[in-house]
């Protein structure tokens, strides 16, 4: 990871991001799914956020 400089600070932020449905619904699938991950990419892109990893978990 790579460290963030401010006028004054010097930090590095890891988060640990998990998102389930409602009831672990699945219906994030087919073209509602792809959507979704493009949307959350773009996101990403737009806030300089880096994705480590993604994972579809099958809980």
């Amino acid at each position: 990871m790579d460290y963030r400089y401010g006028s004054h600070t010097v930090f590095q932020i890891e988060y640990h991001f998990v998102w389930v449905t409602k009831y672990r619904y699945k219906v994030l699938t087919g073209e509602i799914g792809e959507r979704v991950r493009e949307l959350v990419r773009e996101t990403c892109e737009a806030f300089e956020i880096r994705i480590v990893k993604g994972v579809v978990s099958s809980i």
